[in-house]
């Protein structure tokens, strides 16, 4: 192979060389990433046209050609793009906006992948290592003059726009680098196209081309530090921070101070700095003398502290840490913060808190006023209020569901309704305070005898009724009987009697052992407003009998 055949395999090799340059010596941020698959595209042109002189298979020889010619097309847009992130445009960029960018290349491509009719290029000899070129070449071309103008309208709105010294130095190095390409490209064009029936062919413009700009790029990159953003914002982070930071050496020198410093110290690059100087324009007091001892004699502490700034007015948070390089302390770098607002909401807030306690300790005293109203409000709801027994609703509801359960489960119980005999005699003779306290008595007899299941209810006037739950009829009958002669013997003493009063008791005992037929199964309060006839009537006839006896029924 002559020369020719080597140039551009030289120039691709020494895109190479620089792509691995730039990726080895700058920290990788988007741009970067931009720039690296630009630059990547770049190296493709060479490379491909090196192929084509190095094989005589007119197949490969396509191969090679489109493959060019398809990284021309998305170079361009490309190209575009890193223009774009480079001018500090890309925050408009939207994901949509990107893809339609590429739309062109894209069709492009797919017509140099299928070179229909071939409308791309044809083979000169059946080779193409030199060729015809046809319609989409040319509308390749167009596409790539549309975008390059694009890129140099955004880069002259960038120099002649309110950016930065700095970004317009970067913006025109680049510049300078773009023209270039574009020069040569178009002289590529110019005499191996267009004057390619009157002129020799002239290798490697385009490479060249892309070489030399490439050289533009990477100068600016370390000239003038287009991609080292942590460099660039370095100083603008630091400026815009709202805590004030100095940065000591190991000598206490000042080496570095922020923007947002200057309202707490008039300091300045160089100076000396002395903490004890500037933590006493407040309050001398114990905290600050341990702080500035520490400080002092223990260097590599991370320490901080919270003061009055006398000068200023403001409480100043001031932290204090060791700058550390390979175990060796090398400087202090030390932060003021405004504590000031935040001291001052955090007062607010203690003080709210405290309202808002008392609030709830009012509140916890009203809540427990309420149970215990509730819960009396409910005793009396369910309670007779002369003998505190349940009363007859509250009977009435409890027993709704245990005589329906009984009836399911088969289980047997008993009803007592009792009387106090010629009640209305006490109340003619004694008054009614004392037929009151007659009443209260017998309630206390009846309570002591019974279990703590059973249910015990004033039914109306001087009328009690128990239910005793899983209760036989023999064992029932006993209990009424110890529950009347325990009245019997109870004396009762009544103001202005002049002896002891005693009652006798009327009773009727109903007790439920075989019959749980299926009548009113669906309707508990029929069902147990039946009981309480059949106990009522039992009391009549125990009544009607001579009373002071019990009439026992059995179901």
């Amino acid at each position: 192979m002559d020369l020719v055949v080597w140039i551009d395999l030289m120039l691709f090799l020494l895109l190479f060389a620089l792509f691995i340059y730039v990726f080895a010596s700058v920290t990788i941020t988007n741009l970067h990433k931009v720039y690296l698959v630009f630059h990547f595209s770049m190296m493709l042109w060479p490379f491909c046209q090196f192929a084509i002189k190095t094989t005589e298979n007119p197949m490969f020889q396509l191969f090679y050609v489109k493959v060019a010619f398809i990284d021309s097309s998305m170079l361009t847009t490309g190209w575009l793009l890193f223009t774009i992130f480079l001018t500090g445009k890309s925050k408009f960029l939207r994901m949509k906006t990107s893809l339609l960018l590429f739309i062109p290349s894209v069709l492009l491509s797919l017509g140099v992948i299928t070179n229909p009719y071939n409308l791309f290029v044809l083979p000169v000899g059946g080779e193409y290592i030199q060729r015809i070129y046809g319609p989409i070449f040319w509308c390749i071309i167009i596409v790539m003059i549309i975008y390059i103008v694009t890129s140099f309208y955004i880069i002259y709105i960038t120099l002649v726009s309110g950016n930065s010294q700095r970004i317009k130095n970067q913006v025109q190095q680049v510049f300078k680098g773009i023209i270039v390409m574009t020069t040569f490209i178009l002289l590529d064009i110019f005499f191996n196209v267009i004057l390619d029936a009157y002129l020799p062919v002239i290798p490697g413009l385009t490479s060249l081309g892309i070489l030399v700009s490439a050289v533009f790029f990477v100068i600016s990159i370390h000239r003038d530090k287009v991609l080292d953003i942590v460099t660039i914002a370095h100083q603008d982070i630091i400026d815009t921070i709202a805590y004030g930071i100095l940065v000591l050496d190991e000598g206490e020198t000042v080496v570095e101070i922020n923007q947002s410093l200057l309202p707490y110290l008039n300091l300045h690059i160089g100076d000396r700095f002395n903490m004890a100087n500037i933590v006493t324009k407040g309050q001398s007091d114990s905290r600050m003398r341990q702080f500035i001892k520490t400080y002092q004699d223990h260097p590599l502490e991370k320490i901080e502290f919270e003061w009055l700034h006398t000068t200023i007015h403001r409480y100043i948070k001031l932290e204090a840490a060791p700058i550390m390089v390979r175990g060796i302390m090398v400087g202090r770098i030390i932060t003021f913060q405004d504590m000031t607002e935040l001291r001052s909401l955090f007062d607010e807030t203690t003080l709210q808190n405290d309202i808002l306690q008392e609030r709830n300790l009012m509140l916890i005293g009203i809540q427990n006023e309420l149970s215990q109203t509730n819960r009396k409000l409910k005793q009396m709801a369910i309670t007779d209020s002369l003998t505190g027994c349940y009363n007859r609703h509250y009977l009435t509801q409890q027993l709704e569901h245990e005589v329906m359960k009984n009836r399911k489960s088969r289980t047997p119980f008993a009803i007592f309704l009792l009387d106090i005999d010629f009640f209305k005699l006490v109340n003619d003779n004694y008054g009614h305070l004392a037929g009151d306290e007659v009443i209260c008595s017998t309630v206390e007899i009846i309570k002591q005898t019974l279990r703590e299941n059973d249910i015990f209810a004033r039914y109306g006037g001087e009328e009690f009724i128990v239910y005793l739950p899983n209760t036989t009829p023999s064992e029932a009958i006993p209990w009424a009987e110890r529950i009347k002669d325990s009245i019997e013997l109870n004396k009762v003493i009544v103001e202005n009697a002049a002896h002891p009063v005693s009652v006798t008791i009327s009773m009727g005992l109903l007790s439920m052992n075989n019959d749980f037929r299926t009548e009113h199964t669906d309707s508990p309060k029929t069902y147990l407003n039946d009981l309480f006839e059949s106990v009522d009537k039992a009391l009549y006839q125990a009544k009607k009998e001579g009373r002071n006896q019990i009439v026992s029924i059995l179901r």
